[in-house]
């Protein structure tokens, strides 16, 4: 069976205009003006952040490493998989691998690429890509940033899942990471 095919993308909308409002190290903010079919300016504000991945570090027994991470834009502490930004010439392998160890001090035995996604594609470019990381091993302890609250731990896999079926995972990225490496990589197996 073939696999349907995408109706023909759209032109992009000519652009008239293009201003910078904000840059950090962090992120940065634009203000363009495109142009409507009917000739009208519309403006459209793009909040740019580096690209991100996201990881499912699943150990030799199965186990899946979580963190208990702490967020400060809301305020409150959940479940997460170790993720974070692509730095500058680092490939998003590299930086998956780079957070996996930063974060809980494994490594992998193998690295697969899961799938990407735009988590806020109606204002910003930003693009993650999700990975699994399997047979993980111990190798050092976790080194939090400066502004990183978080504990590692090991969930039996039936846990996790039974987590995610129940919608228990609050951020997007490990929502989205566990739902794919269950559908394409543990299910699989």
């Amino acid at each position: 069976m073939s696999e349907p095919s995408d109706p023909p993308p759209f032109a992009p909308y000519p652009l008239a205009s293009s201003a910078r409002v904000y840059d950090s190290y962090w992120c940065g903010l634009r203000r363009d003006q495109i142009e409507l079919a009917d000739g009208r300016l519309q403006e459209y504000h793009v909040f740019e952040i580096h690209d991100a991945v996201a990881v499912v570090p699943v150990r030799r027994d199965g186990s899946i490493v979580m963190l208990w991470q702490y967020r400060h834009p809301h305020g409150r502490t959940h479940w997460e998989v170790p993720a974070g930004r692509v730095d500058e010439g680092e490939s998003a392998a590299q930086a998956a691998e780079r957070e996996l160890l930063e974060e809980t001090g494994h490594r992998a035995g193998r690295l697969i690429e899961l799938a990407g996604f735009y988590p806020t594609n109606g204002i910003s470019p930003h693009h993650a890509r999700l990975f699994v990381a399997l047979e993980c091993e111990e190798v050092r302890a976790p080194e939090p940033g400066p502004c990183e609250k978080f504990s590692v731990h090991h969930l039996p896999a039936d846990e996790v899942r039974a987590r995610l079926t129940r919608g228990d995972f609050a951020d997007g990225f490990t929502a989205l990471s566990l739902f794919y490496y269950f559908a394409r990589i543990a299910d699989a197996r």
